[in-house]
């Protein structure tokens, strides 16, 4: 959603649901553009604390972007308060406000307007006729209710789906752990094979198929431990439209059991990363921090999103060749 081009204040409140992924609610927005990036929405929950709004404020100056947006969304002294200090801060931080914004109840009022031309009442708005909005839903973007359904459209299938991938999954560890009686070189080396075939096979079928079965999700879970896989299934990311890659991802991360959360979940969070899909991006890290708070990919991804680094920064852009070379080269050195 990096390319929304915003001229007025229905256009920005239009495109925060996109940009975000959901609806806010008692939340301050804070929207980057004029810069080299795009466009950059930054959420705040209600209150700001003042070291919030300040390094917001350095993110969007220290990616180069010249002019922000603020909208709050909920009560007039919770968004005055905070708007009012955020704003302060990007100022300072050289950024220019161009307008700053409270969204409630299907009206917005200026927080900036001092001349009493803005209606008392606030000014209607309507997201359905919104060009950006129709724009939005073409190219594919959902926006879902509020963050708590976002969090809920990453959480593990129940049910007799989640007892179907139990069994599944114990079958594809039985037939995994054989192997483990073989030295442990040859084990890795042959979960590393297994994986480097059934990675681009399951992606290919998923991307022009049916949906995979519950013994193929089981066994790319058990497979995605292996960080050589990993990395395959990462650079097989489709950074330019991640939007298969995104639906597949959030699939297998709600499939897989608890122990196989974090790849599936860093590799989710990569491709809504690339989409410019923060609060995806985010649930998804979300998932993965609390399967494994040291799981290295998921812990780069957040130090990347936090320091507000643009995805056309981040891009990967690696072949599996190119892969394939890179993990050799060590090894022919040591050789």
């Amino acid at each position: 959603m990096t390319a929304l081009v915003i001229r007025s204040v229905q256009d920005a409140i239009s495109a925060v649901p996109y940009l975000l992924g959901f609806h806010p609610a008692r939340s301050l927005v804070v929207i980057g553009h004029d810069g080299p990036h795009g466009t950059c929405a930054v959420r705040l929950d209600l209150p700001v604390p003042a070291a919030a709004g300040e390094r917001v404020a350095g993110l969007l100056s220290g990616n180069g972007f010249r002019k922000a947006l603020l909208l709050g969304y909920g009560p007039a002294g919770e968004v005055e308060g905070s708007a009012g200090a955020t704003a302060a801060a990007l100022t300072a931080a050289g950024v220019d406000v161009v307008e700053s914004v409270r969204v409630c109840d299907g009206r917005w009022w200026s927080l900036t307007c001092t001349d009493g031309c803005c209606p008392a009442e606030g000014t209607r708005y309507d997201i359905s006729t919104s060009l950006i909005a129709a724009q939005a839903t073409l190219a594919g973007h959902v926006a879902l209710a509020d963050r708590d359904e976002l969090v809920r459209s990453v959480q593990p299938v129940d049910g007799p789906a989640r007892e179907s991938m139990r069994r599944a999954t114990q079958r594809a560890e039985r037939r995994f752990l054989r192997w483990a009686r073989e030295p442990a070189t040859r084990f890795r080396s042959r979960i590393t094979e297994e994986g480097l075939d059934h990675v681009p096979r399951v992606l290919a079928r998923a991307r022009g198929g049916p949906r995979p079965t519950d013994d193929d999700i089981a066994r790319l879970g058990f497979l995605l431990t292996d960080l050589r896989v990993r990395d395959e299934a990462w650079i097989r990311i489709d950074e330019d439209a991640p939007a298969a890659d995104i639906a597949f991802w959030r699939d297998v991360l709600r499939r897989v059991e608890p122990p196989y959360v974090p790849a599936p979940a860093s590799l989710l969070a990569f491709a809504a990363y690339s989409a410019g899909d923060g609060g995806l991006a985010n649930v998804a890290l979300e998932r993965a921090l609390e399967a494994d708070p040291a799981y290295s990919m998921a812990v780069l991804l957040r130090s990347l999103i936090d320091a507000g680094v643009p995805p056309a920064q981040a891009r990967i852009g690696m072949t599996p060749a190119q892969l394939a070379a890179a993990y050799r080269e060590p090894t022919q050195e040591a050789g």
